[in-house]
């Protein structure tokens, strides 16, 4: 994947506000799937219009599909850079919902997330009490398809200048190649988490992405 292209795209999408409008469901999913084949921002803005420019919930139907477009070619970007490490080989199902790569003969699904204000504890307490907050992110996010209780990589995006603003560093995807494959260059299967979720072993980590 070109990354530098990448990057380019989805900083594209930092000119608009990001907002969903509504929270996220398997319909509106479905109706905006498109977003997964069209790589450049000009052309899902395009597509967008073709397809709901005469509905009465333009704008809230546009953020939806501009939000869903940019989480997804980030985590594409961030799939992508895992996959170039010798560690990681990538799963061979593309639709397989829980598994993306396996690091060390371990399966893994990965999800970039904001730091949650959900999570009502402070950065510097959730670095320390990591697992804390990895068993939070389990219960709390990924409401619809992508909820799972598997083995999961977390990268948590954390930006000191623009608190509000963390989602914009999902854009940011040389920084991310850097920090990850630094992450991948000492892994060791001793530094994850231990769960016990549903009887089932699961396996998990926090990488933090901070500015």
């Amino acid at each position: 994947m070109n990354y530098e292209l990448l990057e380019k795209e989805l900083k594209k999408r930092l000119n608009f506000k990001y907002k969903w409008g509504r929270k996220q469901n398997n319909k509106l999913d479905t109706d905006t799937n498109f977003i997964y084949k069209i790589i450049e921002f000009e052309a899902v803005l395009a597509e967008i219009d073709s397809k709901f420019n005469n509905t009465l919930k333009y704008e809230e139907l546009k953020n939806y599909a501009l939000n869903r477009w940019f989480n997804f070619w980030s985590a594409k970007g961030i799939e992508s850079i895992f996959c170039d490490a010798k560690l990681v080989v990538p799963h061979q199902n593309s639709k397989d919902k829980y598994i993306d790569f396996y690091i060390d003969s371990i399966p893994f699904d990965h999800k970039t997330t904001v730091f949650p204000t959900g999570f009502k504890k402070s950065v510097p307490y959730a670095i320390e009490h990591k697992r804390e907050l990895i068993e939070w992110l389990y219960k709390n996010q990924s409401q619809q398809q992508r909820k799972h209780l598997k083995n999961r990589i977390f990268i948590v995006l954390i930006d000191f200048s623009e608190k509000k603003e963390h989602w914009k560093l999902k854009a940011e995807v040389l920084w991310l190649q850097k920090i990850i494959s630094t992450y991948l260059s000492t892994f060791t299967v001793g530094k994850l988490e231990t769960f016990y979720f549903q009887n089932n072993i699961v396996k998990s980590d926090i990488i933090w992405a901070i500015k």
